[in-house]
């Protein structure tokens, strides 16, 4: 049994090996230019992954892709559509590329919480002067006093 590899990355330091049978790939015809064989080849690519099913993942992998990926999901089914090339083939790669770069961005994990730290003194004085400089400028701008 063939496999679809996801390479390694962050929250997957092993990669993923997704069975080519829990992958579902239909063809249909794709819109745009193709010259002669635009309306007799099926060459659009819609590849769907049951996120739920799959046993490529582990549980918290699973609820962390399904967490990640809510909007694109319908369910627990990840679709991907490719329909860029002419080619079928090359609309199937982009489509399995299109599902690794999908489950390597949900799969990484949240990056490290930001520490909040204090404006240094120079940064402050810098603002303060700015400002000031600023309302001298807005100052000058307005009419002179009226003695007479």
């Amino acid at each position: 049994m063939s496999e679809f590899r996801v390479p390694p990355g962050p929250g997957i330091p092993d990669g993923l090996a997704i069975p080519e049978a829990e992958l579902s790939e239909q063809f249909s015809r794709a819109s745009g230019p193709g010259g002669q064989g635009v309306n007799t080849t099926d060459s659009r690519v819609q590849l769907s992954f049951d996120l739920a099913t799959t046993t490529a993942l582990t549980p918290r992998q699973r609820e962390r892709a399904l967490d990640r990926l809510a909007t694109r999901v319908v369910g627990t089914v990840l679709t991907v559509d490719a329909a860029e090339h002419r080619s079928q083939h090359r609309n199937r790669t982009a489509a399995r590329e299109r599902v690794a770069a999908l489950l390597r961005e949900a799969l990484a994990p949240p990056p490290p919480p930001r520490r909040a730290t204090k404006r240094t003194r120079g940064s402050q004085r810098r603002r303060l002067e700015a400002k000031t400089r600023r309302s001298r400028i807005k100052r000058n701008r307005s009419r002179p006093p009226n003695d007479g």
